[in-house]
């Protein structure tokens, strides 16, 4: 059977039994994704590539414990999201006052046709980075990944509620931040089908 035909999870199982070429073909076959996520939720290149290689190697390692209740994306995004949620809590930030982010949200930037889209896009990511991890985590994998609500709670594991909530704080939080880019048609490009939802939340 050709490699490409084979599902992820028997390439999983695959490589516990000790295939030593099934784990690479999850890798090859999910890592933009992965790093998508990583790279979203942490605001930074070379966290998201750490947190990436964090994951993989857990998973690497940890391949056992995959129970087959949720497909293999979701064990995945689960195990990346955790890095990622551990190198935020590692890094003892400061608490960002209010009244400090308005005044962030409110500093001139020089609008350029041909860099408007990757300034919008630099924003957001700047505001997602001043929310708290729980919060970012939903909002990245609902608003911006484009999950369904009861996707993303399933790779937080969270009920769904929780998932709804924590996507209304992020939102209204991210609101006054975010709303002098209300008007500008291109936060509609904002990498995800869904970026809508950050200006109008």
């Amino acid at each position: 059977m050709a490699r490409a035909a084979v599902s992820d999870a028997e390439l999983l199982t695959r490589h516990i039994a000790g295939d030593p070429h099934a784990f690479s073909e999850i890798v090859k076959r999910h890592r933009d994704r992965m790093w998508a996520v990583a790279l979203r939720t942490l605001g930074d290149p070379d966290e998201a590539a750490d947190a990436v290689q964090d994951a993989f190697v857990s998973a690497y390692r940890k391949a056992d414990s995959f129970r087959g209740e949720a497909a293999v994306t979701t064990w995945l995004h689960r195990i990346v999201v955790n890095a990622c949620l551990d190198r935020m809590r590692r890094k003892s930030v400061r608490p960002v006052a209010d009244d400090e982010l308005v005044e962030a949200a409110e500093r001139d930037t020089p609008v350029l046709d041909q860099t408007a889209e990757r300034e919008v896009s630099m924003e957001v990511s700047a505001a997602l980075k001043l929310l708290p991890a729980d919060q970012r985590a939903a909002l990245v994998l609902v608003d911006m990944m484009g999950y369904s609500v009861e996707d993303a709670a399933q790779v937080l594991e969270v009920p769904s509620g929780t998932v709804k909530s924590r996507c209304a704080r992020g939102r209204a939080k991210l609101a006054p931040i975010l709303a002098h880019l209300r008007n500008r048609s291109d936060l509609n490009r904002v990498s995800s089908a869904k970026g809508a939802e950050l200006r109008d939340g």
